[in-house]
């Protein structure tokens, strides 16, 4: 079985399931090509928990977890079965890393996996289960984690780190605004460390990447992307989706490793 790729995709808001653009394009194209997937982990800024969790939840319900957007996204359900047995493999392979895990049988995929899962895989018939980020989760870590997660790209698991390159939200404007400098700014950074796999400057992004704190007030959005860096391999190249950036500071720019 060939190795089975891992991404990272940017988002966007929940508005991103209804309104068709390049990334969307990219990732229906992407997602027809995809063989051999027995099962997608999911890790998304959605689900932050005091002790690393996986998703043991058979048949996952579909969360809404946001408020204040078009009534048709609150219809909107991705039926995909989970997968019990690669979840319990992925909670062995977290400890045999030295990682504490917990299974979930409860949790349900939030929009952080479904919304690109829409677009990626819309028929919803490949399994689907979560892994949660640990609220103390770090660059440093969180490259672990991915690194930790990494062997069971060889069983066939589709890994998808779920987040946004830039997520700054007290600085949101109209959807077409033209983005503020500061994003391009640290967008380039940050693709240019990752091209490199330089991962002293990413693990110390907040201190050397221009303008890190405005870009991300909060890191939750930007680990998912540590995570899917520290599930690739050292000699893999990602090729990048230099995505729109909306709101003037939301960027949709995306990696993907494997394709």
């Amino acid at each position: 079985m060939k190795k089975a790729p891992v991404f990272f995709i940017s988002h966007g808001a929940p508005s991103f399931a209804i309104e068709s653009d390049a990334l969307s394009e990219y990732l229906q194209k992407l997602g027809q090509s995809l063989k051999d997937i027995r099962a997608v982990l999911v890790i998304s800024p959605h689900w932050q928990t005091s002790v690393l969790s996986v998703m043991t939840t058979p048949e996952p319900p579909t969360i809404h977890d946001f408020s204040g957007f078009q009534e048709i996204l609150y219809a909107l359900q991705y039926p995909a079965k989970g997968h019990v047995e690669l979840a319990e493999k992925t909670m062995q392979c977290l400890l045999d890393a030295g990682w504490g895990v917990h299974a979930d049988h409860l949790r349900g995929l939030d929009h952080g996996a479904w919304v690109p899962l829409l677009y990626l895989l819309p028929e919803a018939k490949i399994p689907v289960f979560q892994v949660s980020m640990p609220r103390d989760l770090t660059a440093k870590s969180a490259i672990a984690l991915g690194q930790a997660l990494a062997p069971l790209r060889e069983q066939g698991v589709l890994i998808i780190g779920s987040g946004g390159l830039t997520h700054n939200l007290y600085e949101i404007s109209p959807k077409e605004t033209a983005p503020a400098g500061y994003v391009k700014l640290f967008a380039d950074w940050m693709r240019s460390a990752v091209l490199s796999r330089d991962i002293q400057k990413l693990e110390n992004y907040r201190q050397l990447a221009p303008h890190a704190e405005r870009a991300h007030p909060t890191d939750e959005h930007l680990l998912p992307l540590m995570v899917a860096l520290g599930a690739s391999a050292n000699d893999e190249a990602p090729f990048v989706f230099d995505g729109p950036i909306y709101f003037g500071m939301l960027s949709m720019e995306s990696y993907f490793w494997g394709v």
